[in-house]
């Protein structure tokens, strides 16, 4: 497994993590029904194969996710870095739509809450999960409030996710920021422009979040599963699950599958492996819901695509339309 540091001053992670959404199962922006006996073994399986870290929120499946993580890191013991989130707020009768909200004490509050489900006295990565649009707060009140947690020792590294160039500015100038988590993959590759070139200027790390666009590349999806989703399952509203967008999108990954054969691995490892490529992107997260969702993905932490590789994907992108940015 290939290990990159966070940025100008953070830890050393595998090229791949294990994302902790689905874990959480239905709720708000939830994924469905999900087996927490499967959700621990994929989580152990992750780690046995060299992944060093895990990334979750609070609001995933509304806290069950973090609970879920949190045994199987206690179980573990040492050697596991814990990333979780906050600032969309589900407390006190916001469970069935959960608010952006950045205040100060609901910062603190949550992150009280996220260290009781883990077990834990400190997160090693704390992330806001999104820009603050309900309270207006101040996006620099917000900051200095995850400063204070990191000099508190609750904290040992802060980053955000979903955050534009403008507000990742606006936290720079008062405290390093050590991570951005946004989305990235090849139907999403906005942040190519603009947010991967300033992480690398300030050595702030990038852990690119949805490279398989949420199953769509993974090169076991297709359009009946697409028909057949839970009615609880968010994708159902996505407009990349949706035709036109839904062909183009599976056609995209089908154009893998050459690429993947002739380095023995699967359609999602090069679909990650692509994401990987890009310059700035220090890892990826990735999803598993069971552990044979692993052995698609794991691979492409050693996994390095050629000139000719990246070449073909670029005309597939061409040919297929797929995608944006």
């Amino acid at each position: 497994m290939q290990l990159r540091n966070l940025g100008s001053h953070g830890p050393g992670l595998s090229v791949v993590g294990v994302g902790a959404w689905a874990i959480g199962g239905p709720g708000p922006f939830g994924w469905g029904p999900q087996d927490d006996d499967e959700s621990i073994a994929a989580l152990h399986r992750a780690f046995d194969s060299g992944v060093n870290w895990v990334d979750t929120a609070a609001v995933y499946g509304l806290g069950h996710s973090e609970e879920v993580v949190g045994q199987v890191v206690r179980e573990r013991g040492e050697g596991v870095l814990v990333f979780t989130k906050c600032g969309l707020n589900w407390y006190g009768g916001n469970e069935r739509s959960p608010v952006n909200d950045l205040r100060p004490a609901s910062i603190r509050f949550e992150l009280d809450q996220s260290l009781k489900r883990l077990g834990r006295d400190h997160v090693d990565l704390y992330q806001f999960h999104s820009p603050d649009t309900s309270t207006g707060t101040t996006v620099e009140d917000s900051w200095l409030t995850m400063t204070e947690l990191v000099d508190e020792g609750k904290v040992r590294w802060i980053g955000v996710s979903n955050f534009t160039v403008e507000l990742l500015e606006r936290c720079e100038r008062i405290r390093h920021v050590d991570s951005l988590q946004p989305p990235i993959s090849l139907i999403n590759r906005r942040a190519l422009h603009d947010l991967l070139p300033w992480c690398q200027a300030h050595g702030t790390g990038v852990l690119a979040y949805s490279p398989l666009q949420s199953g769509l590349l993974s090169g076991s999806f297709d359009a009946e599963r697409a028909a057949g989703l839970p009615a609880d399952d968010w994708r159902r509203a996505s407009r990349d699950f949706r035709q036109p967008n839904l062909d183009a999108n599976l056609a995209l990954a089908e154009r893998l599958r050459p690429i993947a054969k002739r380095h023995g691995v699967e359609v999602a490892a090069v679909a990650v492996a692509w994401v990987l490529e890009q310059p700035g992107v220090t890892a990826a997260i990735v999803g598993a819901r069971r552990p044979s969702q692993l052995e698609a993905w794991l691979p492409a932490g050693n996994l390095r695509l050629s000139a000719r590789d990246l070449e073909e994907i670029a005309a597939a992108i061409d040919d297929t339309g797929a995608g944006r940015g």
